[in-house]
């Protein structure tokens, strides 16, 4: 059994990292985008390479599964999709892995490969949509969020060949499943600090996503007094500022996004909405961290969007990926195989990353850090 190789790594990644790139702003390969239709188009000549049969499943993952057969089937695999601005490693590198694993797997293992559709959710806010799809854990009125453009999730999957449909119908796959390996970039120094080409994740940190809705008046930037105003805008600094100070003990707290009525230089707010990201390994600390929020923002219209429960991988996998020394670490980000992991066995393997840097144009690992990650996949998958 040959190991996997940078060079065979770099190869299958060439033409994806070309999807939507651009020198100055990264890569912007967003899910039910035309770019996000030509990964698809690599995913099929990847698995053709393969010998594998390449088809959509009802809420537009992408599989790669064995001709003649109908599982079930181990399988490796990420996303292809990105955030806006992004890097080329992030989901990419952990499909891309997948091929190379399953084009050199013993012939009595036969593998599949998985691209999850809408992983990042950069679109329409629906992070992880495809492995929620699948495991039956999708938020109701998920099809009726619309983008920028004002265009819903359900018209951008059907302009894509998708049924919204059929999204129920997502869950039938579940059971072609033995068990789910992703290789993915590290988003942390963890495994830099450590001096280790990839790790083990013995753990997903809990998650919160809560959105905030604050109401003003709409009135004269110039001539209405500060002792008269009703500032929606200033009310949500003040959330932003509660929501940073109130994030104790072991958990971080983030607001990124923030929208803005009228957003004119001239007037004053009449509407904000924030979305709060909360994570901790510990979901009671997110509760209690949400109820001080809600106790010193008391005008603040507080809605949890998606929440996420600690997961901790199969520890038999875990031992196996171990098996050559690599370190374990606690991820700190949310990913597809921790929506798996309570239906089937799954682990992940992190790929050194020495900046930390993810999410981001300048986002970089080592393919020879990959190659050895995927090897200690495929050897994992051997034994």
């Amino acid at each position: 059994m040959s190991p996997i190789t940078a060079r065979d790594l770099d190869a299958r990644l060439a033409p994806l990292r070309a999807i939507g790139f651009d020198a100055r702003r990264g890569t912007n390969r967003l899910a039910w985008t035309p770019e996000d239709a030509a990964a698809g188009a690599w995913f099929e000549e990847q698995a053709a390479a393969c010998g594998l049969e390449a088809w959509r499943d009802a809420a537009g993952n992408r599989w790669a599964t064995p001709r003649g057969t109908d599982g079930p089937w181990w399988a490796v695999g990420s996303h292809t999709d990105s955030v806006r601005d992004g890097g080329a490693f992030d989901g990419a590198l952990g499909v891309a892995a997948a091929f190379a694993i399953a084009a050199v797997a013993p012939d009595d293992r036969p593998l599949a490969v998985i691209s999850f559709e809408d992983e990042e959710g950069a679109r329409f806010n629906t992070p992880t949509f495809g492995s929620r799809a699948l495991t039956g854990a999708l938020a109701d009125g998920v099809l009726d969020r619309a983008d920028d453009d004002g265009t819903t999730l359900a018209e951008a999957m059907r302009a894509a060949g998708v049924d919204p449909a059929g999204l129920p119908r997502a869950t039938d796959n579940l059971d072609k499943l033995r068990g789910f390996y992703e290789l993915h970039i590290d988003q942390s120094t963890d495994l830099a600090e450590r001096g280790a080409p990839y790790g083990v994740v013995s753990s997903l940190a809990a998650r919160l996503r809560v959105r905030a809705t604050l109401r003003g008046v709409a009135d004269h930037a110039g001539t209405t007094p500060m002792e008269g105003r009703q500032d929606a805008l200033l009310a949500a600094a003040r959330l932003i500022v509660a929501a940073n100070e109130q994030a104790a003990g072991e958990m971080r707290a983030t607001v990124g996004r923030i929208l803005v009525e009228p957003n004119a230089l001239t007037a004053i707010a009449a509407g904000t909405t924030a979305w709060l990201d909360a994570r901790s390994p510990d979901s009671a600390v997110l509760d209690a961290w949400l109820a001080r929020v809600t106790a010193a923002a008391p005008g603040a219209d507080l809605a949890i969007e998606s929440r996420s429960p600690a997961v901790t991988f199969d520890d038999g996998l875990r031992a196996l990926l171990r098996g050559a020394g690599a370190p374990e670490v606690v991820c700190w980000a949310g990913h597809d195989a921790g929506l798996l992991a309570p239906h089937v066995p799954a682990a992940m393997v992190l790929v050194r990353n020495a900046t930390g840097i993810s999410h981001s144009p300048v986002e970089h690992v080592e393919l020879e850090d990959a190659a050895a990650g995927a090897t200690a996949i495929l050897e994992a998958l051997s034994a």
